[in-house]
C-alpha cells in the first residue's frame, strides 16, 4: 500500500456532547481588535481531528534531516495551500511504547471536509509536480521513510481548551493522557462540563507551565470510552513542575478538605480510574 498517497485522505486523535468546542467558552463582551476577534471565533467553533499513526521504516538509511526536508516540501506545496485543512501537527515519539511512531494530527471543520480534502490534495500535488516521473520520484523517496502500516482515528474537540498565546517556533513536548469514561447512571453532560470547566478555570488556565491544553473525545475509532487530554509544555522538566503547580492551584481553589473531596468524588465518577500516558515532540516546521 502506498502510505504517503493514501494518507492524503486520512491525515491527537461516542462524545458526551454532540456539539463540541475547540477551546474556551465565550468571554464577556468587550472591545477587541481583529486578532482578538479571530481568536475568539476560532475558540468557539467545533472541529474534527483525524490522527494517523505512521511508523518509521527503521531499515531505511535516510536521515532525520532528509525526512524533514521532504515533509517540509510537501507541507509547503500542499498542506499549507489546502484551505479545507484548518490545522496540522506532526508529533514524533519521545516516550511511548513504540519508538517508530509518528502522529499526523489534522483539524477539519466537518466530515465533508475530511473527504473533500483528499481531492484537493491531489489537485495540489499535480500542480506542484506536473511531471509524472518527477512526482513519482518525490513520493517514492518520501514513502521510503515509512513502514507499511498505519492506523487512523477521528476525535471530536471538547470545550475548555487553553489556546497558545503565540505560535510555537521550537519543538514542544506534548503530554497525552488517555482516560476512560465510565458513563455513570447519575451523571449528566451538564455536570461534567461544569466540573471540567471549573478545573480549567482554576488550575489549567492559571498554570503557566501549561502552554496549551486540548481535551478531545472519541468520534470514530477503536474505543468510544476514551477521553484524550493533550498538555503542551516546553520541556520534560516542565512536566514535573506542571504537576506541582497543579497541586498548588488545586489547593488554592478547594482549600478545605470537604470541598475538595466533594469536587473530586463528582469528577472521578465519570472515569474508570484507568489511564495511559504518552509523550511526543512536535515538529514546528510542519505545523499549520
Amino acid at each position: 500500500m502506498n502510505i504517503t498517497r493514501t494518507i492524503l485522505a486520512m491525515l491527537l486523535l461516542v462524545s458526551l456532547a454532540g456539539n463540541t468546542s475547540f477551546a474556551q467558552n465565550k468571554k464577556p463582551a468587550k472591545k477587541a481588535d481583529a486578532k482578538e476577534k479571530t481568536t475568539t471565533e476560532s475558540a468557539e467553533k467545533s472541529y474534527l481531528i483525524t490522527v494517523t499513526k505512521l511508523h518509521r521504516n527503521i531499515d531505511h538509511k535516510g536521515t532525520a534531516a532528509e525526512w524533514k526536508a521532504l515533509e517540509k516540501q510537501y507541507f509547503d506545496k500542499v498542506t499549507k495551500k489546502n484551505d479545507l485543512i484548518v490545522g496540522q501537527e506532526v508529533l514524533t515519539h519521545y516516550f511511548t511504547e513504540d519508538n517508530t511512531e509518528i502522529l499526523l494530527v489534522t483539524i477539519y471543520n466537518s466530515w465533508a471536509d475530511i473527504e473533500n480534502a483528499s481531492a484537493k490534495n491531489n489537485e495540489l500535488v499535480k500542480a506542484a509536480w506536473p511531471d509524472e516521473t518527477a512526482r513519482n520520484t518525490f513520493f517514492d523517496k518520501r514513502e521510503a521513510f515509512y513502514a507499511n502500516e498505519h492506523s487512523d482515528e477521528i476525535l471530536s474537540t471538547y470545550p475548555f481548551a487553553k489556546l497558545p498565546k503565540a505560535e510555537f517556533t521550537k519543538p514542544m513536548i506534548h503530554y497525552v493522557r488517555k482516560d476512560h469514561f465510565s458513563f455513570p447512571k447519575d451523571g449528566t453532560e451538564k455536570e461534567f462540563r461544569e466540573l471540567l470547566g471549573k478545573y480549567r478555570d482554576e488550575v489549567i488556565n492559571k498554570n503557566d507551565f501549561i502552554k496549551a491544553y486540548y481535551p478531545n473525545v472519541h468520534a470514530w475509532g477503536a474505543n468510544k470510552t476514551e477521553f484524550t487530554e493533550v498538555f503542551v509544555v516546553e520541556s520534560l522538566a516542565d512536566i514535573e513542575k506542571m504537576f506541582d503547580k497543579d497541586e498548588e492551584l488545586a489547593k488554592a481553589a478547594w482549600p478545605d478538605k470537604a470541598g475538595s473531596d466533594a469536587y473530586w468524588d463528582k469528577y472521578n465518577k465519570y472515569f474508570t480510574g484507568k489511564h495511559s500516558d504518552y509523550l511526543y515532540m512536535s515538529v514546528p516546521e510542519l505545523t499549520k
